[in-house]
């Protein structure tokens, strides 16, 4: 999530841009003896290392342990049943095309192969994201990116993301989920690295509210799939359509959520 990146991938539900640099001090647990191990705890938050296979481990152990920047946002909530996020947010390009075609954010995302996504968030910010691990409640993604922003120079960099998710309801029964997001940042560029301790500052403002953008626009997605579902289908269907199987599930979707929302009770006062 330092914000080159940002493009997001399978990450976040747009995620997307969910997902880039990260400003303030963090402390994970001390590296372990054997080679490319990963710390089990980032932030507070549990991650099921021991999953990640050695190559991977490899690859982002230096990032976890020599990172320019890392940050921690969250419990963030998306009013959105667990299924739904968790397919959008494992099908980036759908995603980023709804926000897109409603006119909630300017993403874009493509398929390079699998499990790995371009993603951009028409603003400066680019990059690829490939899916390390997943299961139902976590994410590990490894980020390569760029951020051509107003204040800070070019920068280009690589990233770790951990996202943590759980099921949660509202007071009136309404499902959502609640994600944190754990980041941490390696930028490239050695002189911008060196002047961390003056950019720290402003890098965070950035990445904080690149990430927010994310998943802001996902909140804003799943406000109009539940008020408006006619337009959300109407736009996923409109040439060029969605792929098949993403229209069908998106009419389920849009289905269990109209369902859902009738069946919470209202409140009456007496006469």
């Amino acid at each position: 999530m330092s914000a080159q990146w940002l493009r997001s991938r399978r990450p976040g539900l747009m995620v997307l841009p969910i997902m880039i640099g990260l400003s303030t001090d963090l402390h994970s647990s001390p590296a372990q003896s054997a080679p490319c191990a990963l710390p089990p705890q980032h932030a507070g938050v549990t991650v099921p290392v021991e999953q990640v296979g050695v190559q991977w481990s490899c690859r982002l152990q230096p990032i976890i342990s020599n990172y320019t920047t890392a940050n921690k946002i969250g419990p963030i909530r998306t009013p959105l049943p667990e299924t739904i996020y968790t397919y959008l947010l494992d099908h980036p390009p759908m995603a980023a095309a709804l926000v897109n075609r409603l006119d909630l954010g300017l993403y874009q995302a493509a398929a390079r192969k699998p499990d790995r996504f371009w993603v951009t968030d028409g603003e400066g910010t680019e990059g690829e994201v490939e899916s390390v691990y997943q299961d139902r409640t976590t994410r590990i993604y490894y980020l390569e990116g760029s951020h051509n922003g107003t204040f800070l120079p070019q920068m280009t960099g690589k990233a770790v993301v951990l996202l943590r998710m759980r099921p949660v309801k509202d007071p009136k029964g309404t499902e959502a989920v609640e994600t944190t997001v754990v980041s941490y940042i390696q930028l490239d560029n050695a002189l911008l690295s060196g002047l961390l301790s003056l950019l720290r500052p402003l890098i965070g403002k950035v990445v904080t509210r690149q990430l927010m953008k994310g998943f802001d626009a996902a909140n804003h997605l799943s406000q109009v799939m539940l008020q408006h579902p006619d337009r959300v289908l109407f736009e996923a269907t409109d040439p060029p359509a969605l792929p098949d199987h993403e229209v069908a599930f998106l009419k389920q979707a849009l289905s269990s959520l109209h369902e859902a929302a009738s069946s919470i009770p209202t409140k009456t006062t007496s006469p």
